[in-house]
């Protein structure tokens, strides 16, 4: 068994929580939070045994094997190092870091401690996400790869009125493109690699993020077309377009339909059965590579992670988005 410390009291944790019960080999055994009352009632709730508000006496626990951080984007490389530096195995929520500097440290004190480190994106783990990688070759030369993930904020009304939640908070490292662009480029990192070139537009707001944007990358005989988008909806699948057919997806961030639409007319339906409780791919994933001794997934990998972070920084680079904890 795989006793997990998890880092926030949020409904990510929520959902990690109830999926990871669905795992074999998953037990949950503690929680932070930055106030008693709060990890109190979030201990009572999930029936966690174990509770904390300091961060160095969780590291320093022998209740934990592993940590799941669900903290804001701009706290994750610093929490990571320190329960790594203490032995634990560290399951990180996207996007891995702020900057690829800070996923670079990660990287370097995984290999160090001899622990995991993997990052936390549930999609390239699917059974159906499986599926795309394995029935790739049908379509033929890959030409484009066109993925859009736009999704009205809630936390936009609050902005307009004038509050700015964590959303919207350059301090946390946050905006469209680390929140919802990363689910459009880290599986296309794991399907093609790094890109050759990277051309960015985005809309930053007054708060210092960015409120949506569109990528234009770059490869020797494809190119790949992102949009994304935290202020404006979107309805569109994603598309992998081939010379003999395209494949279409109904969702990047959560693939639950995937067909293969070849130019003759003739349709291939390739999805497969997939659980409702989709972050559970994710857990058995790590769960599975503890048990094998393994250091590093194959799919969501550290090279992967830091290819999708390079991107992201070239593309802030471009954008003029400037997070604080790049200084």
């Amino acid at each position: 068994m795989i006793r997990f410390g998890i880092i926030g009291t949020n409904r990510i944790t929520e959902q990690f929580i109830e999926a990871g019960r669905t795992c074999e080999g998953f037990v949950l055994s503690a929680v932070y939070s930055r106030t008693e009352e709060r990890a109190q009632e979030f201990a009572a709730r999930f029936a966690i045994p174990e509770l904390f508000t300091d961060l160095e006496s969780m590291a320093k626990s022998d209740s934990i094997d592993a940590v799941y951080i669900a903290s804001p984007n701009s706290y994750h490389a610093s929490q990571a190092i320190l329960f790594m530096d203490h032995g634990k195995h560290v399951l990180c929520e996207k996007p891995l870091a702020s900057n690829v500097n800070e996923v670079n440290a990660m990287v370097a004190a995984a290999h160090t401690r001899n622990v995991l480190l993997m990052e936390a994106l549930k999609s390239t783990l699917l059974p159906n996400f499986a599926a795309i990688r394995e029935h790739l070759p049908l379509i033929g030369p890959v030409r484009r790869y066109a993925a859009s993930y736009c999704q009205y904020s809630s936390r936009y009304d609050a902005y307009k009125q004038g509050t700015v939640l964590n959303a919207f908070n350059p301090i946390f490292s946050n905006g469209s493109l680390m929140d919802l662009g990363i689910y459009c480029i880290y599986p296309m990192v794991v399907l093609f690699g790094k890109p050759l070139s990277i051309q960015a537009t985005g809309l930053l707001l007054d708060s210092g993020v960015d409120g949506q944007g569109s990528l234009i990358l770059g490869y020797a005989d494809m190119d790949a077309v992102i949009t994304h988008s935290k202020i404006s909806p979107s309805y569109l699948p994603t598309e992998i377009q081939g010379e003999n057919g395209t494949l279409v997806i109904d969702k990047i961030d959560k693939p639950n339909q995937a067909e293969i639409r070849y130019r003759n007319g003739e349709v291939m339906d390739i999805k497969k059965p997939q659980t409702a409780e989709t972050m559970c791919y994710e857990i058995q994933e790590f769960i599975d590579l503890l048990h094998r001794g393994e250091r590093e997934s194959t799919v969501n990998s550290h090279r992967h992670s830091i290819w999708a972070m390079e991107i992201m920084d070239e593309a802030r680079r471009q954008i003029g988005l400037v997070f604080p904890a790049d200084q």
